[in-house]
Protein backbone atom coordinates (compact mmCIF):
# COMPACT_ATOMS: atom_id res chain seq x y z
CA UNK A 1 0.00 0.00 0.00
CA UNK A 2 3.06 2.55 0.59
CA UNK A 3 4.27 1.78 -2.75
CA UNK A 4 1.45 2.29 -3.99
CA UNK A 5 1.05 5.58 -2.16
CA UNK A 6 4.45 6.48 -3.26
CA UNK A 7 3.83 5.48 -6.78
CA UNK A 8 0.93 8.20 -7.03
CA UNK A 9 2.85 10.95 -5.76
CA UNK A 10 5.65 10.59 -7.48
CA UNK A 11 3.49 10.25 -10.94
CA UNK A 12 3.99 13.11 -13.33
CA UNK A 13 1.87 16.03 -13.17
CA UNK A 14 -0.69 16.00 -15.89
CA UNK A 15 -0.20 19.16 -18.44
CA UNK A 16 -2.99 21.27 -17.64
CA UNK A 17 -2.26 20.79 -13.97
CA UNK A 18 1.37 22.43 -14.44
CA UNK A 19 0.01 24.49 -16.68
CA UNK A 20 -2.70 25.95 -13.47
CA UNK A 21 -0.05 25.69 -11.06
CA UNK A 22 2.39 27.94 -13.29
CA UNK A 23 -0.37 30.34 -13.87
CA UNK A 24 -0.90 30.28 -9.53
CA UNK A 25 2.73 30.88 -9.66
CA UNK A 26 2.72 33.65 -12.54
CA UNK A 27 -0.52 35.26 -10.97
CA UNK A 28 1.44 35.15 -7.08
CA UNK A 29 4.48 36.97 -8.62
CA UNK A 30 2.22 39.00 -10.40
CA UNK A 31 -0.39 40.10 -8.21
CA UNK A 32 2.67 40.61 -5.08
CA UNK A 33 4.13 42.95 -7.72
CA UNK A 34 1.14 44.67 -8.31
CA UNK A 35 0.54 44.76 -4.66
CA UNK A 36 3.72 45.92 -4.09
CA UNK A 37 2.99 49.31 -7.03
CA UNK A 38 0.20 49.96 -5.53
CA UNK A 39 1.45 50.55 -2.33
CA UNK A 40 3.97 52.63 -3.07
CA UNK A 41 1.39 54.54 -5.47
CA UNK A 42 -0.71 54.97 -2.64
CA UNK A 43 1.77 55.76 -0.04
CA UNK A 44 3.12 58.54 -2.85
CA UNK A 45 -0.49 59.93 -3.24
CA UNK A 46 -1.29 60.06 0.25
CA UNK A 47 2.09 61.89 0.72
CA UNK A 48 1.47 64.05 -1.62
CA UNK A 49 -2.15 64.96 -0.30
CA UNK A 50 -0.32 65.53 3.13
CA UNK A 51 1.74 68.25 1.67
CA UNK A 52 -0.76 69.97 0.26
CA UNK A 53 -2.95 70.04 3.03
CA UNK A 54 -0.11 70.97 5.52
CA UNK A 55 0.60 73.70 3.07
CA UNK A 56 -2.70 74.62 2.76
CA UNK A 57 -3.47 75.10 6.32
CA UNK A 58 -0.01 76.77 6.65
CA UNK A 59 -1.26 79.47 4.72
CA UNK A 60 -4.77 79.97 6.44
CA UNK A 61 -2.65 79.80 9.93
CA UNK A 62 -0.29 82.80 8.58
CA UNK A 63 -3.01 84.64 7.16
CA UNK A 64 -4.95 84.10 10.68
CA UNK A 65 -1.68 85.32 12.31
CA UNK A 66 -1.27 88.29 10.14
CA UNK A 67 -4.37 90.05 11.49
CA UNK A 68 -3.80 89.76 15.08
CA UNK A 69 -3.09 92.75 16.43
CA UNK A 70 -0.59 91.73 19.34
CA UNK A 71 0.72 88.87 20.77
CA UNK A 72 -1.80 89.50 23.70
CA UNK A 73 -4.74 88.71 21.67
CA UNK A 74 -3.33 84.77 20.84
CA UNK A 75 -4.45 82.20 23.29
CA UNK A 76 -6.01 78.98 22.92
CA UNK A 77 -9.82 80.47 23.41
CA UNK A 78 -9.26 82.46 19.79
CA UNK A 79 -11.99 81.68 17.39
CA UNK A 80 -9.53 82.40 14.73
CA UNK A 81 -7.48 79.05 15.25
CA UNK A 82 -10.59 77.26 16.75
CA UNK A 83 -12.14 77.47 13.53
CA UNK A 84 -9.31 76.74 11.61
CA UNK A 85 -8.73 73.41 13.46
CA UNK A 86 -12.51 72.05 13.91
CA UNK A 87 -13.28 69.10 11.72
CA UNK A 88 -9.32 68.40 11.77
CA UNK A 89 -8.84 66.44 14.21
CA UNK A 90 -5.75 65.26 12.98
CA UNK A 91 -4.33 69.12 12.72
CA UNK A 92 -2.29 70.34 15.83
CA UNK A 93 -1.11 74.21 16.13
CA UNK A 94 1.44 76.04 18.83
CA UNK A 95 2.30 78.73 18.87
CA UNK A 96 5.26 80.49 20.50
CA UNK A 97 6.94 83.74 20.96
CA UNK A 98 9.88 83.86 19.40
CA UNK A 99 11.87 86.08 21.75
CA UNK A 100 11.79 84.36 24.95
CA UNK A 101 9.87 81.02 23.41
CA UNK A 102 6.66 81.44 25.63
CA UNK A 103 4.11 78.99 24.43
CA UNK A 104 1.23 81.69 23.46
CA UNK A 105 -1.12 78.82 22.44
CA UNK A 106 -1.54 75.00 21.96
CA UNK A 107 -3.91 73.26 20.96
CA UNK A 108 -3.29 69.41 21.49
CA UNK A 109 -0.94 67.26 23.16
CA UNK A 110 0.83 66.67 20.13
CA UNK A 111 1.28 70.60 19.30
CA UNK A 112 3.26 70.27 22.66
CA UNK A 113 5.40 67.22 21.76
CA UNK A 114 6.25 69.15 18.17
CA UNK A 115 8.15 71.92 19.50
CA UNK A 116 10.99 69.44 20.76
CA UNK A 117 10.61 67.44 17.90
CA UNK A 118 11.07 69.97 15.69
CA UNK A 119 13.97 72.05 17.62
CA UNK A 120 16.21 70.89 14.78
CA UNK A 121 14.49 71.96 11.72
CA UNK A 122 14.97 75.17 9.87
CA UNK A 123 12.83 78.18 9.83
CA UNK A 124 9.96 78.15 7.24
CA UNK A 125 10.60 74.72 6.05
CA UNK A 126 8.82 70.91 6.48
CA UNK A 127 9.63 68.21 8.58
CA UNK A 128 8.56 64.91 9.50
CA UNK A 129 9.01 63.43 13.54
CA UNK A 130 7.28 60.41 15.15
CA UNK A 131 5.32 61.18 18.50
CA UNK A 132 5.72 58.93 21.26
CA UNK A 133 3.47 56.29 20.68
CA UNK A 134 5.08 56.00 17.14
CA UNK A 135 2.30 57.35 15.25
CA UNK A 136 3.99 59.64 11.97
CA UNK A 137 3.34 63.54 11.83
CA UNK A 138 4.02 66.03 8.94
CA UNK A 139 5.01 69.14 10.04
CA UNK A 140 5.70 72.94 9.33
CA UNK A 141 8.13 75.29 11.37
CA UNK A 142 8.05 79.07 10.58
CA UNK A 143 7.69 82.85 11.90
CA UNK A 144 4.88 84.83 11.12
CA UNK A 145 4.12 88.67 11.74
CA UNK A 146 1.30 90.35 13.55
CA UNK A 147 -0.38 93.10 12.36
CA UNK A 148 1.98 95.21 14.61
CA UNK A 149 5.02 94.06 13.73
CA UNK A 150 5.58 91.21 16.23
CA UNK A 151 7.07 88.03 14.94
CA UNK A 152 5.93 84.39 16.61
CA UNK A 153 6.66 81.20 15.56
CA UNK A 154 4.29 78.86 13.86
CA UNK A 155 3.79 75.01 14.74
CA UNK A 156 1.87 72.89 12.52
CA UNK A 157 1.94 69.48 12.11
CA UNK A 158 -0.18 66.81 10.20
CA UNK A 159 -1.48 63.08 12.13
CA UNK A 160 -0.36 60.78 9.44
CA UNK A 161 -2.25 57.95 11.44
CA UNK A 162 -5.07 57.83 8.79
CA UNK A 163 -2.94 57.12 6.07
CA UNK A 164 -1.31 54.78 7.64
CA UNK A 165 -4.14 52.85 8.48
CA UNK A 166 -5.80 53.13 5.30
CA UNK A 167 -2.47 52.14 3.62
CA UNK A 168 -2.41 49.04 6.10
CA UNK A 169 -6.69 48.21 5.53
CA UNK A 170 -5.36 48.10 1.42
CA UNK A 171 -2.79 45.50 2.16
CA UNK A 172 -4.58 43.33 4.09
CA UNK A 173 -7.73 43.49 1.79
CA UNK A 174 -5.84 42.27 -0.96
CA UNK A 175 -3.50 39.82 0.65
CA UNK A 176 -7.09 38.71 1.93
CA UNK A 177 -8.02 38.15 -1.78
CA UNK A 178 -5.20 37.20 -3.19
CA UNK A 179 -5.45 33.68 -2.36
CA UNK A 180 -9.56 33.48 -3.76
CA UNK A 181 -7.63 35.73 -7.22
CA UNK A 182 -4.88 32.77 -7.15
CA UNK A 183 -7.38 30.27 -6.88
CA UNK A 184 -9.85 31.59 -9.41
CA UNK A 185 -7.11 31.87 -12.03
CA UNK A 186 -5.73 28.82 -11.08
CA UNK A 187 -8.88 26.95 -11.79
CA UNK A 188 -9.54 28.90 -14.67
CA UNK A 189 -6.20 28.00 -16.39
CA UNK A 190 -6.74 24.09 -15.99
CA UNK A 191 -10.90 24.36 -17.41
CA UNK A 192 -9.10 26.64 -20.65
CA UNK A 193 -6.03 24.06 -20.81
CA UNK A 194 -7.97 20.88 -20.55
CA UNK A 195 -10.83 22.15 -22.95
CA UNK A 196 -7.81 23.35 -25.41
CA UNK A 197 -6.17 19.99 -25.05
CA UNK A 198 -9.75 18.67 -26.34
CA UNK A 199 -8.63 17.86 -29.77
CA UNK A 200 -5.35 16.43 -29.07
CA UNK A 201 -7.33 12.92 -27.22
CA UNK A 202 -7.98 12.68 -31.46
CA UNK A 203 -4.17 12.13 -31.72
CA UNK A 204 -4.18 9.74 -28.56
CA UNK A 205 -7.30 7.73 -30.36
CA UNK A 206 -5.18 7.19 -33.72
CA UNK A 207 -1.83 6.68 -31.90
CA UNK A 208 -3.25 3.96 -29.83
CA UNK A 209 -5.28 2.21 -33.07
CA UNK A 210 -2.24 2.46 -35.50
CA UNK A 211 -1.07 -0.93 -35.93
CA UNK A 212 0.43 -3.16 -39.30
CA UNK A 213 -3.23 -3.45 -40.76
CA UNK A 214 -4.48 0.22 -39.52
CA UNK A 215 -1.34 3.08 -41.11
CA UNK A 216 -4.13 4.17 -43.27
CA UNK A 217 -5.91 6.02 -40.60
CA UNK A 218 -5.29 9.39 -40.18
CA UNK A 219 -6.40 12.70 -37.84
CA UNK A 220 -8.74 14.42 -38.89
CA UNK A 221 -8.02 18.38 -38.88
CA UNK A 222 -12.13 19.28 -38.60
CA UNK A 223 -12.59 22.04 -36.06
CA UNK A 224 -9.09 21.78 -34.68
CA UNK A 225 -7.10 25.20 -33.99
CA UNK A 226 -4.42 26.38 -36.46
CA UNK A 227 -1.59 25.28 -34.36
CA UNK A 228 -3.02 21.87 -34.10
CA UNK A 229 -4.38 22.17 -37.74
CA UNK A 230 -0.36 22.51 -38.44
CA UNK A 231 0.56 19.48 -36.41
CA UNK A 232 -2.60 17.19 -38.23
CA UNK A 233 -1.39 17.60 -41.60
CA UNK A 234 2.33 16.88 -40.02
CA UNK A 235 1.09 13.63 -38.05
CA UNK A 236 -0.89 12.97 -41.31
CA UNK A 237 2.11 13.19 -43.32
CA UNK A 238 4.45 11.37 -41.24
CA UNK A 239 1.91 7.98 -41.05
CA UNK A 240 1.93 8.84 -44.74
CA UNK A 241 5.96 8.37 -44.72
CA UNK A 242 5.28 5.40 -42.58
CA UNK A 243 2.87 4.13 -44.88
CA UNK A 244 4.62 4.17 -47.64
CA UNK A 245 7.78 2.73 -45.80
CA UNK A 246 5.97 -0.43 -44.82
CA UNK A 247 4.47 -1.15 -47.91
CA UNK A 248 7.60 -0.94 -49.66
CA UNK A 249 9.31 -2.63 -47.11
CA UNK A 250 6.23 -5.59 -47.45
CA UNK A 251 6.52 -5.04 -51.51
CA UNK A 252 10.06 -5.88 -50.89
CA UNK A 253 10.21 -8.97 -48.81
CA UNK A 254 7.23 -10.05 -51.46
CA UNK A 255 9.17 -9.64 -54.40
CA UNK A 256 12.39 -11.40 -52.44
CA UNK A 257 10.27 -13.97 -51.70
CA UNK A 258 8.74 -14.67 -54.68
CA UNK A 259 11.91 -14.12 -56.79
CA UNK A 260 13.89 -16.39 -54.69
CA UNK A 261 11.29 -19.14 -54.71
CA UNK A 262 12.17 -20.07 -58.30
CA UNK A 263 16.07 -20.70 -58.33
CA UNK A 264 15.15 -22.19 -54.29
CA UNK A 265 12.99 -24.90 -56.04
CA UNK A 266 15.00 -25.55 -58.76
CA UNK A 267 17.83 -26.18 -57.04
CA UNK A 268 15.95 -28.59 -54.71
CA UNK A 269 14.05 -30.06 -57.05
CA UNK A 270 17.72 -30.92 -59.28
CA UNK A 271 19.63 -32.55 -55.47
CA UNK A 272 16.42 -34.80 -55.05
CA UNK A 273 16.13 -36.06 -58.61
CA UNK A 274 19.88 -36.68 -58.61
CA UNK A 275 19.63 -38.32 -55.04
CA UNK A 276 16.82 -40.19 -56.13
CA UNK A 277 18.87 -43.13 -58.45
CA UNK A 278 22.48 -43.64 -58.56
CA UNK A 279 24.17 -41.44 -60.69
CA UNK A 280 27.69 -41.51 -62.55
CA UNK A 281 30.70 -38.73 -61.44
CA UNK A 282 29.50 -36.92 -65.12
CA UNK A 283 25.83 -37.01 -64.06
CA UNK A 284 26.50 -35.50 -60.68
CA UNK A 285 29.13 -32.82 -61.77
CA UNK A 286 26.41 -31.37 -64.63
CA UNK A 287 23.60 -31.47 -61.45
CA UNK A 288 26.74 -29.50 -59.62
CA UNK A 289 27.06 -27.22 -62.29
CA UNK A 290 23.91 -26.96 -62.81
CA UNK A 291 23.22 -25.77 -59.22
CA UNK A 292 25.94 -23.52 -59.25
CA UNK A 293 24.09 -21.19 -62.08
CA UNK A 294 21.33 -21.11 -59.87
CA UNK A 295 23.15 -20.02 -56.90
CA UNK A 296 25.23 -17.43 -58.76
CA UNK A 297 21.76 -16.29 -60.06
CA UNK A 298 20.77 -16.41 -56.70
CA UNK A 299 23.64 -14.70 -55.55
CA UNK A 300 22.99 -12.06 -57.83
CA UNK A 301 19.71 -11.36 -56.77
CA UNK A 302 20.44 -11.11 -53.14
CA UNK A 303 23.57 -8.72 -54.01
CA UNK A 304 21.11 -6.65 -55.95
CA UNK A 305 18.48 -6.76 -53.47
CA UNK A 306 20.70 -5.36 -50.74
CA UNK A 307 21.95 -2.53 -53.24
CA UNK A 308 18.64 -1.18 -53.69
CA UNK A 309 18.19 -1.39 -50.08
CA UNK A 310 21.07 0.40 -48.94
CA UNK A 311 20.72 3.11 -51.75
CA UNK A 312 16.84 3.46 -50.64
CA UNK A 313 17.83 4.26 -47.25
CA UNK A 314 17.48 7.80 -46.69
CA UNK A 315 18.52 8.20 -42.71
CA UNK A 316 22.21 7.50 -43.99
CA UNK A 317 23.15 10.33 -45.79
CA UNK A 318 25.75 9.99 -48.72
CA UNK A 319 29.03 12.16 -49.50
CA UNK A 320 28.64 13.66 -53.11
CA UNK A 321 31.28 15.31 -54.92
CA UNK A 322 31.70 16.50 -58.15
CA UNK A 323 30.75 14.26 -60.75
CA UNK A 324 32.19 14.33 -64.72
CA UNK A 325 29.22 13.10 -66.00
CA UNK A 326 30.93 12.35 -69.68
CA UNK A 327 34.11 10.63 -68.19
CA UNK A 328 31.96 8.57 -66.45
CA UNK A 329 30.02 8.20 -69.26
CA UNK A 330 32.59 7.15 -71.42
CA UNK A 331 34.23 4.73 -69.02
CA UNK A 332 30.87 2.78 -69.05
CA UNK A 333 31.19 3.10 -72.49
CA UNK A 334 34.64 1.71 -73.01
CA UNK A 335 33.86 -1.32 -70.39
CA UNK A 336 30.86 -2.20 -72.14
CA UNK A 337 32.59 -2.01 -76.17
CA UNK A 338 33.30 -5.32 -76.85
CA UNK A 339 29.59 -6.45 -75.47
CA UNK A 340 28.62 -3.51 -77.92
CA UNK A 341 30.87 -5.00 -80.93
CA UNK A 342 29.42 -8.67 -80.26
CA UNK A 343 25.76 -7.17 -81.20
CA UNK A 344 27.54 -4.80 -83.95
CA UNK A 345 26.49 -2.00 -82.16
CA UNK A 346 28.44 1.37 -81.62
CA UNK A 347 28.06 3.75 -78.92
CA UNK A 348 28.36 7.83 -79.03
CA UNK A 349 28.23 10.03 -76.26
CA UNK A 350 27.78 13.68 -76.70
CA UNK A 351 27.77 16.84 -74.10
CA UNK A 352 29.47 17.55 -71.24
CA UNK A 353 28.44 18.67 -67.58
CA UNK A 354 29.01 18.13 -64.41
CA UNK A 355 26.35 17.21 -61.38
CA UNK A 356 27.21 16.21 -57.49
CA UNK A 357 27.13 12.61 -56.61
CA UNK A 358 28.37 9.35 -56.19
CA UNK A 359 31.04 9.03 -58.50
CA UNK A 360 30.38 4.76 -58.65
CA UNK A 361 26.06 4.97 -57.96
CA UNK A 362 25.89 6.98 -61.34
CA UNK A 363 28.93 5.05 -62.82
CA UNK A 364 26.31 1.83 -62.17
CA UNK A 365 23.20 3.45 -63.34
CA UNK A 366 25.09 4.84 -66.65
CA UNK A 367 25.94 0.98 -67.01
CA UNK A 368 23.02 -0.51 -66.33
CA UNK A 369 20.88 1.79 -68.95
CA UNK A 370 23.60 1.01 -71.40
CA UNK A 371 23.61 -2.61 -70.81
CA UNK A 372 19.96 -2.72 -71.00
CA UNK A 373 20.24 -0.49 -74.39
CA UNK A 374 22.89 -2.75 -76.02
CA UNK A 375 20.82 -5.98 -75.21
CA UNK A 376 17.68 -4.54 -76.75
CA UNK A 377 19.28 -2.69 -79.85
CA UNK A 378 18.85 -3.77 -83.33
CA UNK A 379 21.99 -4.72 -85.17
CA UNK A 380 24.12 -2.05 -87.36
CA UNK A 381 22.24 0.93 -85.21
CA UNK A 382 24.07 3.88 -82.84
CA UNK A 383 23.22 4.04 -79.35
CA UNK A 384 23.41 7.82 -78.51
CA UNK A 385 24.35 9.25 -75.24
CA UNK A 386 23.81 13.17 -75.02
CA UNK A 387 24.09 15.05 -72.02
CA UNK A 388 22.95 18.13 -71.47
CA UNK A 389 22.11 21.54 -69.02
CA UNK A 390 19.78 23.85 -68.75
CA UNK A 391 18.18 26.59 -66.10
CA UNK A 392 16.80 24.16 -63.83
CA UNK A 393 18.49 20.67 -65.01
CA UNK A 394 21.23 18.54 -66.00
CA UNK A 395 19.75 15.28 -68.38
CA UNK A 396 21.45 12.55 -69.33
CA UNK A 397 19.51 10.68 -72.50
CA UNK A 398 20.50 7.07 -73.58
CA UNK A 399 18.64 6.02 -77.02
CA UNK A 400 18.84 2.86 -78.79
CA UNK A 401 16.77 1.34 -81.86
CA UNK A 402 14.94 -1.48 -80.85
CA UNK A 403 11.85 -3.35 -80.68
CA UNK A 404 9.49 -1.04 -79.05
CA UNK A 405 8.11 -1.17 -75.57
CA UNK A 406 4.02 -0.95 -75.01
CA UNK A 407 3.10 1.74 -73.06
CA UNK A 408 1.98 -0.38 -70.37
CA UNK A 409 4.77 -1.76 -69.47
CA UNK A 410 6.68 1.94 -70.06
CA UNK A 411 4.72 2.24 -66.31
CA UNK A 412 5.94 -0.66 -64.70
CA UNK A 413 9.61 -0.90 -66.29
CA UNK A 414 11.25 0.42 -63.04
CA UNK A 415 9.90 -1.43 -60.67
CA UNK A 416 11.46 -4.09 -59.10
CA UNK A 417 11.00 -7.75 -60.92
CA UNK A 418 9.52 -6.17 -63.73
CA UNK A 419 10.29 -7.76 -67.38
CA UNK A 420 8.73 -7.20 -70.37
CA UNK A 421 9.83 -10.05 -71.40
CA UNK A 422 10.31 -13.20 -68.84
CA UNK A 423 11.48 -16.01 -70.87
CA UNK A 424 14.16 -13.85 -72.60
CA UNK A 425 15.06 -11.47 -69.64
CA UNK A 426 15.85 -15.16 -68.04
CA UNK A 427 17.87 -16.26 -70.72
CA UNK A 428 19.79 -13.19 -71.10
CA UNK A 429 20.86 -13.79 -67.03
CA UNK A 430 19.05 -11.01 -66.08
CA UNK A 431 16.29 -10.78 -62.60
CA UNK A 432 14.51 -7.87 -63.06
CA UNK A 433 16.53 -5.48 -61.23
CA UNK A 434 18.78 -3.65 -63.42
CA UNK A 435 16.13 -0.58 -64.09
CA UNK A 436 14.76 -1.02 -60.13
CA UNK A 437 18.35 0.16 -59.30
CA UNK A 438 18.67 2.63 -61.73
CA UNK A 439 15.64 4.35 -59.59
CA UNK A 440 16.90 3.82 -56.43
CA UNK A 441 19.84 5.65 -57.13
CA UNK A 442 18.63 8.62 -59.04
CA UNK A 443 16.21 9.09 -55.91
CA UNK A 444 18.95 8.66 -53.52
CA UNK A 445 20.48 11.97 -55.60
CA UNK A 446 17.58 13.64 -55.60
CA UNK A 447 17.05 12.99 -59.39
CA UNK A 448 14.52 10.62 -61.48
CA UNK A 449 14.74 8.37 -64.14
CA UNK A 450 12.20 8.29 -66.96
CA UNK A 451 11.58 6.43 -70.55
CA UNK A 452 9.37 7.03 -73.67
CA UNK A 453 9.70 5.82 -77.10
CA UNK A 454 8.86 7.40 -80.61
CA UNK A 455 7.51 6.06 -83.57
CA UNK A 456 10.38 5.07 -85.62
CA UNK A 457 11.36 2.10 -83.11
CA UNK A 458 13.10 4.86 -80.74
CA UNK A 459 13.25 4.48 -76.77
CA UNK A 460 14.96 6.90 -74.61
CA UNK A 461 15.79 6.56 -70.67
CA UNK A 462 16.68 10.35 -69.12
CA UNK A 463 18.63 10.39 -66.25
CA UNK A 464 17.39 14.01 -64.87
CA UNK A 465 19.34 15.77 -62.05
CA UNK A 466 17.83 18.72 -60.90
CA UNK A 467 19.87 21.67 -60.06
CA UNK A 468 19.68 22.61 -55.90
CA UNK A 469 19.52 25.90 -54.27
CA UNK A 470 19.74 27.74 -57.47
CA UNK A 471 23.43 26.43 -58.37
CA UNK A 472 24.03 26.12 -62.21
CA UNK A 473 25.42 22.52 -63.25
CA UNK A 474 28.59 23.74 -64.52
CA UNK A 475 28.63 22.51 -68.26
CA UNK A 476 32.58 21.46 -69.37
CA UNK A 477 34.46 23.17 -71.59
CA UNK A 478 34.05 21.01 -75.14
Amino acid sequence: MKQFRFFRLTAPMSFALRTAFASALFGLITASGAILLGCVALSTQLDTRSRTEIEGKRDLVLHALSEVPAIEDIGPDNHRFGDLLTGHGDLHLAVVRTDTGQVLASFSPLADQSLAALKDVQENSTGTWFSATGARLDSFKGTSRLRNGQEVRVYLSLDRERDAQLLRDFIRSTMAGLPVLLLIVALGSWIITKTGLAPLHRFHRLAASVGTQSLGHRVSSAGLPAELTELATEFNSMLERVHEGYQRLQEFSGDLAHEMRTPVSTLLGRSQVALSHTRTIAELREVIEGNVDELERLSRLISDMLFIARTERVDKPTAFQSVDLTLATQKVASYLAIVAEERNVSVEVHGNAEVMGDFLLLERAISNLLTNAIRHAYENTTIAINISTDERNVTLTVMNHGEAIADEHLKRIFDRFYRVDSARARMDGGNGLGLAIVRSIMISHGGSVSSFHRPIDETSFVLTFPIIDGRRQSPLPS
